[in-house]
């Protein structure tokens, strides 16, 4: 092979190989830091992994929200009309949290399958309902199960 010829080739696989390298990591950095979002259905079907951060969400049952004496956690009970999961927050919850509407959580899942979240997000306003939640909704809406009072329907 001609000396010129094999340094071309040289370069070229040289570049694959970095491309190559950097798609790789690029890769693996999208797959540790991304937040999929998952029902309470799935959640306690043990489809959700455990100590990963993940956005879980749904409607808030009616009469399941505690509160703690001495500091600003709060326990309550979200269900996407199949399953509820227990979510604990402590800080101060949005201005339009309350029971009975959709909200969605961003933390993780611990040993005793309650939700830990580092942040919850409320609905804004009456016709807004995060596209996830209303999704998990319409889903069993339409499977025939039990139907959550919403503001979309």
């Amino acid at each position: 092979m001609h000396p010129k010829r094999k340094q071309k080739l040289l370069i070229i696989f040289f570049m694959l190989g970095g491309i190559s390298l950097a798609v790789g990591l690029m890769l693996v950095a999208l797959k540790e830091n991304i937040n999929l979002f998952y029902t309470p259905v799935q959640i306690a079907a043990g489809e959700a992994p455990k100590h990963r951060t993940l956005r879980a969400g749904g409607m808030v049952v009616e009469g399941s929200v505690k509160r703690a004496e001495n500091d600003l956690t709060v326990l309550f009970d979200v269900t996407d009309g199949k399953a509820e999961v227990t979510i604990s927050y402590t800080g101060i919850l949005p201005d339009l949290f309350r029971e009975g509407q959709g909200i969605v959580a961003l933390g993780q899942l611990n040993d005793q399958n309650i939700f830990v979240a580092s942040e919850v997000l409320a609905k804004h306003d009456e016709n807004y309902m995060p596209p996830e939640v209303a999704d998990a909704l319409e889903k069993a809406h339409s499977e025939g199960k039990p139907e959550l009072e919403s503001s979309r329907y």
